[in-house]
């Protein structure tokens, strides 16, 4: 029996566009890449789109991103369109992910959090502020903070799923966009969008704990991806 080959993820497809168009303009090692706009707009691709497979092209060796400056052709000759699976899932993907599954999740939670629970969601408020003023980043009580709120379902299945979704937060992909776009400044953004979900689950209203959980993830997800960064006209701007 053929072995099914695995579904080319759209981070890949747009990639190999970009190989195409590397080769079909002849271009050389340290030629510059039009700006993202420029590009995506010639492609006919979305920017998050565009953003990933520039990432993924980063991280094999065919492109260089200089912050503030531009995207520079690394080699004469760019790879072939086998882009290893192991980049992982696409980040604009995940988050969409996880605005499905954890928008139930507190739906649920909302209705069956206990005042342990809630306590244990302001120690964790706390704990991740600290950090941030310490100026490091509070990755493992931003997921204490998601992980409990989906044990409040009382479901181990959404549990698993939730935990699931964070851990392909540590791909290549999702790792490098956290590494280039990180900050203090948006990781405060992110605590507010946190305190915002904790007082709708404090007054036990479903509907605007789901709200809330909606409007945090959507906005880190343009965090990620649609902010203006690797263009020489662009400021830099941080992601959670």
């Amino acid at each position: 029996m053929s072995k099914i080959e695995e579904p080319r993820r759209l981070y890949q497809q747009v990639a190999d566009k970009i190989r195409q168009s590397i080769g079909a303009k002849g271009l050389k090692a340290g030629a510059r890449l039009p700006s993202e706009r420029d590009l995506a707009q010639e492609l006919g691709v979305s920017r998050p789109s565009l953003r990933e497979a520039l990432i993924a092209l980063e991280i094999e060796g065919t492109v260089e991103i200089r912050g503030g400056s531009g995207i520079y052709l690394t080699a004469d000759t760019p790879r072939d369109g086998g882009m290893s699976s192991i980049y992982g899932e696409s980040p604009s993907e995940l988050m969409q992910a996880r605005s499905m599954v954890e928008g139930s999740a507190v739906l649920l939670a909302a209705s069956r959090i206990t005042e342990e629970a809630l306590a244990d969601l302001q120690q964790m408020l706390s704990q991740m502020a600290e950090t941030i003023a310490s100026g490091q980043i509070p990755l493992e009580q931003d997921k204490a903070f998601h992980l409990c709120i989906a044990r409040q379902t009382g479901n181990s299945v959404i549990e698993k799923l939730v935990a699931g979704l964070f851990e392909e937060r540590h791909n290549p992909i999702a790792k490098r966009l956290q590494e280039r776009f990180g900050g203090g400044k948006s990781w405060s953004l992110a605590l507010q969008e946190h305190h915002a979900i904790f007082d709708a689950l404090s007054a036990r209203d479903p509907l605007l704990a789901q709200a809330e959980m909606h409007r945090h993830l959507n906005a880190s997800r343009r965090r990620w991806l649609e902010t203006k960064a690797f263009d020489s006209t662009a400021v830099k701007s941080p992601l959670v």
